[in-house]
């Protein structure tokens, strides 16, 4: 079963909607209009519907609730609570755009729209983990365990889920450990590996992978989850024609203290009380274009915001793809790893 399975245009009749809900098995459907979710209809708006003798001729607009119940895709973790509070049995999870991504039943089953996303992935695995020391004294940085499996395997799970089979870990630090847990675990996907023999840095690793990259591809850090939708984040990259798209995450830091101004004569210009700022940062995610690896240096030492700053300089079209600070878990440091994994357990609950 797919979302689609679950939608009905609003212009459709009663009849339809009750031979679609007897198709579904479930006792909601979500109203579309023009391909835009806006309402539900559940098999009791229909039976009240009857029941005040109205016409069986009806469409569905003219019974439908166009207030309905919806989580937005940051928000997923909070759907078995939502669900036991307003005793619905099928809940519709939005993205920013208002689109149905997936619907998650009462028996936890989530149904999600096909995925077609079959372009490579690569994944940094190679740096040391300072940040997490002593996890890192004892595991390399991608096996650390969040829940019951590492966060690299996270991070290859939500591409799988977007039909996504093969991918390229740029290892380094501890490797035959990362080589030989993905040796041992039953997968449906392909794990290749491009071995540094001296760090390279976020760039640099990507040279080892000539030769074995013809097609855009995404790149990831390996301590990070991104929780968009990432057919659209490659389509709006093509769209663009881009050379690099980078995924970036907005940031709202409220500052504890009040901030003064001086002005040039050492005068108080103007005092903030605990101001907020607010500003976009790098999450550590590009949509990347295969030119890019053919054109590094073998061996050489590079980041890949330095990669980006270099093409940027001579002329390239390089975008940025804004999602919200919900969107973005970062396992970085070790305050940030557990809330990582606080958020991840309410997702399995």
């Amino acid at each position: 079963m797919e979302v689609k399975n679950f939608l009905i245009d609003q212009e459709c009749t009663m009849l339809e909607a009750m031979e679609l809900l007897d198709n579904v098995a479930k006792k909601v459907l979500f109203v579309v209009n023009k391909g835009k979710f806006v309402a539900a209809i559940t098999d009791g708006d229909i039976r009240r519907w009857i029941l005040k003798k109205g016409n069986l001729d009806a469409t569905v607009k003219e019974m439908a609730n166009y207030n309905p119940k919806y989580l937005m895709q940051e928000d997923k973790c909070l759907a078995k609570e939502f669900m036991k509070k307003n005793a619905i049995e099928a809940l519709p999870i939005l993205n920013e755009q208002k689109d149905i991504v997936s619907v998650i039943l009462w028996n936890d089953e989530e149904i999600e729209s096909k995925k077609t996303l079959n372009i490579p992935i690569v994944i940094m695995a190679g740096g040391f983990g300072t940040r997490l020391y002593p996890y890192t004294k004892i595991l390399p940085k991608p096996l650390i365990p969040i829940g019951e499996i590492p966060i690299v395997e996270h991070i290859i799970n939500r591409f799988h889920q977007y039909g996504s089979h093969q991918f390229y870990l740029v290892v380094n630090h501890k490797k035959n450990m990362i080589k030989a847990y993905f040796n041992e675990i039953n997968k449906s996907y392909k794990v290749d590996y491009a071995d540094e023999e001296k760090p390279l840095g976020t760039g640099g690793g990507l040279s080892l992978l000539k030769g074995k990259i013809n097609s855009t591809f995404i790149l990831s850090n390996c301590d990070i989850l991104i929780e968009e939708d990432y057919e659209k984040i490659y389509n709006y990259h093509k769209k663009e024609n881009n050379l690099i798209t980078m995924v970036c995450s907005l940031k709202n830091i409220k500052i504890p203290y009040g901030v003064i101004e001086i002005s040039k004569t050492g005068e108080i210009e103007e005092m903030k009380e605990k101001p907020e700022i607010s500003f976009f940062t790098n999450t550590g995610m590009y949509i990347v274009e295969p030119k890019v690896i053919e054109e590094l240096e073998n061996n050489k030492v590079i980041s890949f915001p330095d990669i980006i700053e270099k093409y940027k300089q001579n002329g390239h079209k390089i975008g940025i793809y804004p999602i919200s600070e919900k969107s973005w878990l970062d396992m970085g440091q070790l305050d940030e790893m557990e809330e990582m994994r606080r958020k991840l357990e309410r997702e399995d609950v």
